[in-house]
């Protein structure tokens, strides 16, 4: 387990290395001078070079690179040029959003999804699993943002049941925060929902064709019995799988839904940086971002190998 283990930090620890390098690449072809579009067409050549020294932006891509990667290795992500705060205190300040939302999408996506790949599982070539399927493939095909703008419409402009967008801070009440953050959960939980339904079904439907399940039928034991003790917990690995990868997608995939509901999270802080082209932020955010899904991965990874021995020799 121990070897396993290694092997796998150290590709974790290249996949990391290899993502910051494109993350900074990407950001340094992009056309346009940083330091003139912050300052706006009409500033001054001396104002720019300045704010060009201040950033960093005239020594060499490598020292920059090295400088950062640095920095960020010691828990310092630089300066927000926009905002004219460290980066680390803006992402502490969003994740309070962002993760609470992630967790929740994630919490009803598993909720809605086990029990209803059981359901369509256990009715195989029945009508209503041809139903829960179609409305699954629905579900996968529709934009998550195209169910946000539904949901305000229905819940709080017609029905005015919660609010339509906005933040009022932890410090206001659990209640008032977690009302703003129901619909953006359900928005985002959906289509995840739809994708780990399908997968909770077909590996059921593997799990199901095994000897020991018809051992289990043969020894008189009830269907349901059979399906939930049996069945549902030796197919739960491709499950776990899918969970592992769409907590991390939920968390790093808030973008457009924040910007939907105008939440302050992580999502809406690396929209706002993009526009105002705050390297540092959008670089530090998302390589952050791209650690949180290979960590949550190398976990699932343990998660397996502890589980099924077998997969340590891989």
């Amino acid at each position: 387990m121990l070897s396993y283990a290694l092997r796998r930090s150290l590709i974790v620890l290249i996949t990391l290395v290899a993502a910051s390098a494109i993350v900074f690449a990407v950001l340094e072809i992009v056309p346009g001078d940083p330091a003139r579009l912050m300052l706006g067409m009409n500033a001054t050549e001396d104002a720019v070079q300045a704010l060009r020294q201040q950033m960093g932006l005239d020594q060499s891509v490598a020292v920059r690179y090295v400088a950062w990667i640095g920095g960020m290795l010691t828990g310092d992500f630089g300066r927000s040029y926009t905002y004219a705060v460290p980066v680390i205190d803006l992402v502490r300040e969003r994740l309070v959003v962002s993760l609470p939302l992630a967790a929740m999408a994630l919490v009803l996506s598993t909720a809605i999804a086990i029990p209803v790949g059981v359901f369509s599982a256990a009715r195989r070539g029945t009508a209503a699993d041809t139903g829960v399927m179609a409305a699954t493939q629905l579900g996968i095909a529709i934009p998550n943002f195209w169910f946000a703008i539904l949901l305000v419409y229905l819940f709080a402009i017609t029905l005015r049941l919660v609010p339509a967008g906005g933040f009022p801070g932890w410090q206001g009440g659990v209640w008032p925060a977690l009302s703003a953050l129901i619909l953006p959960a359900i928005a985002l939980a959906l289509p995840q929902a739809a994708i780990l339904s399908r997968v909770t079904r077909s590996a059921l439907l593997d799990v199901l064709g095994e000897d020991y399940i018809r051992t289990a039928r043969a020894k008189g034991l009830p269907s349901g019995l059979v399906l939930r003790r049996h069945a549902l917990r030796n197919a739960l690995i491709p499950v776990l799988t899918i969970l592992g990868l769409q907590f991390s997608f939920l968390l790093a995939g808030t973008i457009i839904i924040e910007n939907v509901f105008y939440l302050p999270g992580l999502g809406r802080l690396v929209f706002q940086a993009i526009t105002q082209r705050d390297l540092i932020v959008v670089e530090s955010v998302v390589v952050l971002l791209v650690a949180t899904v290979v960590i949550v991965n190398f976990l699932v990874d343990l998660a397996y190998a502890w589980a099924d021995p077998r997969l340590r020799r891989r």
